[in-house]
């Protein structure tokens, strides 16, 4: 549910009833009963939810008691009430609004240098789990681009344009690694991941080919002909057929099981940094979530490169 900011409205509020005798707070059931059958009134959709209201005390606002409640076991919901119940204010939790310019920048330095030590954190761990991916790009460019993408997706499709504007843009600073997110709302999406994993694990240039013929035609992929049609999209790719074959469709084998769990490992990877959608970019460990234009990777990629000191 939207929360609303009352900052200025319980200024007003408070001023007016911060004389006021503070009364005991009516704690009961059957007002707590009573407030929920009015939020569900005035908001239906409570209806279909599992809501457990939570006890109500006095705020210290004056007469207003505080409260909140509980949707399905997840989200909870602060509130202030009148004591009369004429009144209820969505809440969020207090913010200190007293720093003064300096401290606000002190405060916003400490943040951008904490962001900074995360990201190399984490742009440390995705080299491990990149080595030995195909690539594309410069192999020793201060900028690595880790993208975790679904081949049947239309939003990854647009933004492997924008990574190609990219390697354009900057051809000797960027490194770019393929990650697999196949969503289980797109059918024909794993099956290609686990071939294109299969490919990239005999050939770089194979798997960047594949990787442009899947975006290419995704209108004319279905879950029935994707094996078929990515033979016919690697027909002059000079990789091993047979070997490509065992790992890509013979569930058996035991290379279709390595390259299902390589798949499942690479989206395991990116659910636990926060990748829920896809596409999803990680540029020298900072995110980028969906398939922004090449003005929202330049800043980072600058950045990286005066680090570098290019």
């Amino acid at each position: 549910m939207k929360k609303v900011s009352t900052l200025l409205l319980l200024t007003i509020l408070c001023l007016g009833l911060s004389t006021a005798a503070f009364a005991e707070t009516d704690n009961s059931e059957e007002r707590k009963a009573n407030i929920l059958a009015n939020l569900q009134s005035k908001f239906p959709q409570l209806k279909q939810a599992s809501i457990t209201m939570g006890d109500l005390e006095n705020s210290g606002y004056g007469t207003l008691d505080r409260g909140s409640f509980t949707i399905n076991n997840r989200q909870t919901q602060k509130f202030l009430v009148a004591a009369d119940d004429t009144a209820l204010f969505m809440i969020s939790d207090p913010i200190d609004v007293s720093r003064n310019a300096d401290e606000l920048a002190a405060e916003a330095a400490k943040q951008e240098a904490e962001a900074a030590v995360k990201a190399a954190e984490l742009a440390t761990e995705l080299e491990a789990e990149i080595a030995g991916l195909p690539f594309r790009g410069n192999p020793d460019a201060p900028v690595t681009i880790v993208e975790y993408s679904d081949f049947q997706c239309p939003y990854c499709a647009r933004g492997a344009a924008t990574v190609d504007e990219i390697l354009e843009k900057y051809p000797e600073d960027v490194k770019v690694v393929f990650q697999h997110f196949p969503l289980g709302f797109h059918p024909w999406a794993k099956p290609a991941a686990v071939a294109a994993h299969c490919v990239g694990m005999q050939n770089g240039d194979a798997f960047w080919s594949l990787h442009d013929s899947y975006f290419a035609n995704q209108k004319a992929l279905t879950p029935e002909n994707v094996l078929e049609k990515t033979k016919e999209y690697l027909a002059e790719s000079g990789i091993d057929m047979a070997k490509y074959t065992a790992c890509a469709e013979d569930k058996e084998s035991a290379e279709y099981k390595d390259a299902l769990a390589a798949v499942d490992a690479s989206m395991a990877n990116g659910g636990k940094r926060g990748v829920s959608g896809t596409p999803g970019f990680f540029v020298n460990g900072h995110f980028i979530n969906g398939a922004q234009p090449l003005a929202a990777f330049e800043p980072l990629i600058e950045a990286a490169k005066k680090a570098a000191g290019k």
